[in-house]
């Protein structure tokens, strides 16, 4: 089955993979109009922990991303698929998704998505990575390797421990790993469209 593959990198893992279409900065992704199911990366930066920071400092709006989030989960919603953001993501709260845990794939009782927290370490990433998941489909999704591997880098300058020896560079920490990425386009092909959220 073909999928979409939403807000990714200009020639980056999504590129050049049989039945999958790859959306970067250039195509704009909020333009999807389906109907493949989709795998959608949205920006994270107007999100992440670091937001407030970086609005405080710089005076760039936290949340305010263009409508990338919301355009994202409405082609989840629509078509079917998954999409990921890092671990304690404010967009989760904004947008009223069912909260993630570790180990499990939950679902809230007015929401047609499954969410789930994994680490990309245990798929090849050299940093933790925690991540949230977001899936909608017809089928509960399938179980997924929720271990957490020891870590040797940290995706950020201001995180230090015993067992992380690098701080790697941005192109690297934003990198989806490549066993990540195919488990990813595993999920979009086993979804199908759910019904709209209330």
């Amino acid at each position: 089955m073909k999928i979409a593959a939403l807000y990714v990198q200009t020639n980056g893992c999504y590129y050049g993979l049989e039945d999958v279409d790859p959306w970067d900065e250039a195509r704009d992704a909020r333009l999807y109009a389906g109907p493949y199911p989709v795998v959608a990366h949205p920006p994270c930066a107007r999100w992440c922990q670091l937001a407030g920071l970086v609005e405080h400092r710089y005076g760039i709006k936290r949340h305010e991303d263009g409508g990338c989030f919301a355009a994202a989960l409405a082609s989840v919603r629509k078509h079917g698929g998954v999409l990921e953001h890092p671990a304690l993501s404010d967009a989760w709260r904004i947008f009223g998704l069912p909260a993630p845990m570790r180990g499990a794939w939950v679902r809230g009782l007015f929401d047609p998505g499954w969410t789930t927290e994994v680490s990309q370490v245990a798929y090849g990433h050299r940093a933790r990575k925690r991540t949230w998941l977001y899936y909608v489909g017809e089928t509960e999704p399938p179980p997924l390797d929720w271990s957490e591997p020891e870590h040797t880098a940290s995706v950020t300058k201001w995180y230090t421990s015993a067992d992380c020896v690098a701080h790697m560079g941005k192109r690297e920490a934003k990198a989806t790993p490549t066993a990540f990425r195919d488990l990813l386009i595993d999920l979009a092909r086993t979804a199908t469209p759910a019904a709209p959220a209330p």
